[in-house]
C-alpha cells in the first residue's frame, strides 16, 4: 500500500471522528440547554404560580435579546445535531428490519437504548420545532399567556408527550456519550447509569408539576 493509499483510507476515518466530536459538543450543548431551560420555566413553582419569578426572568433574556437571539441558535444547533446524528440511522425499510432483529435477538441493553433515542429524535424535531415556533413567535413570554397556551386546546397533551421524549433522549444521550468516549467503564457504569435514570425521572417529574401549576393558573 502506498503513502497515497494510506492518506485515502484515513481521511473517511478522520472525519467520521471529527463528525462523532462535533455530534458529542452539539449533543452537550443542547442537554445543558434544555436542562437549564427545565428549571427556567419551573421557577413558575417558586411563587405556587403567581408568575412573578418566571415573568422577571424572561424579561432578563428578552432585554438581553438572548431570546431573540439565543432561541433562534438553538434550533439551528438542534437541526445540525440532528443531520449529523442521522448519518448512522437505518432509513430504509431493509435497514430498520434488520436492526430491530438483531436487537430482539441479542437482547443487548444499550441497543435498545441507542433505538428508543433515535426514535424520540425524530419526535423532538418535528414537535421540539413546533414548540420554539410558537414561542419565538409570540415574544414576549409571560407566564400567564404561557398557562393560556397550556390550557387551551391540544396544547397540554402536547407537552405531556414532548416532556419525557426530551428527557428520555437526553438521558439516554449523556449517558451514551460517557460510555463512548469511555468516561463510563465497566467499573462504574452500573453506579453511573442509575444516577442518569433517576436523575431523567426527576427532570420529568420537575416538568409534570410545571404543567400542573400552569393549569392550575389558568383556573385560578
Amino acid at each position: 500500500m502506498t503513502a497515497g493509499d494510506t492518506r485515502a483510507c484515513g481521511r473517511p476515518v478522520r472525519t467520521e471522528a471529527y463528525l462523532d466530536l462535533f455530534q458529542m459538543l452539539t449533543g452537550i450543548v443542547l442537554v445543558a440547554f434544555m436542562w437549564a431551560h427545565m428549571v427556567l420555566v419551573a421557577s413558575i413553582n417558586l411563587d405556587l404560580g403567581g408568575g412573578r419569578v418566571m415573568n422577571a426572568i424572561a424579561r432578563f433574556f428578552e432585554a438581553t435579546y438572548m431570546a431573540q437571539i439565543g432561541g433562534p441558535l438553538i434550533g439551528f444547533i438542534m437541526l445540525v445535531h440532528f443531520v449529523v446524528a442521522a448519518r448512522k440511522m437505518p432509513f430504509r425499510a431493509r435497514e430498520q428490519k434488520a436492526i430491530w432483529r438483531h436487537s430482539v435477538n441479542f437482547s443487548h441493553t444499550d441497543t435498545w437504548l441507542w433505538i428508543i433515542q433515535a426514535a424520540t429524535a425524530f419526535i423532538i424535531l418535528i414537535m421540539g420545532s413546533i414548540h420554539m415556533w410558537t414561542v419565538l413567535t409570540s415574544l414576549p413570554i409571560t407566564a400567564a399567556k404561557s398557562a393560556g397556551r397550556i390550557q387551551g386546546g391540544w396544547w397540554f397533551g402536547f407537552y405531556l408527550l414532548l416532556l419525557p421524549v426530551i428527557e428520555l433522549h437526553v438521558g439516554i444521550g449523556i449517558y451514551r456519550i460517557g460510555v463512548k468516549w469511555g468516561y463510563i467503564t465497566r467499573a462504574n457504569r452500573a453506579q453511573l447509569h442509575g444516577f442518569d435514570n433517576r436523575l431523567t425521572f426527576i427532570m420529568i417529574g420537575i416538568g409534570l408539576v410545571t404543567l400542573l401549576t400552569f393549569l392550575a393558573l389558568v383556573k385560578a
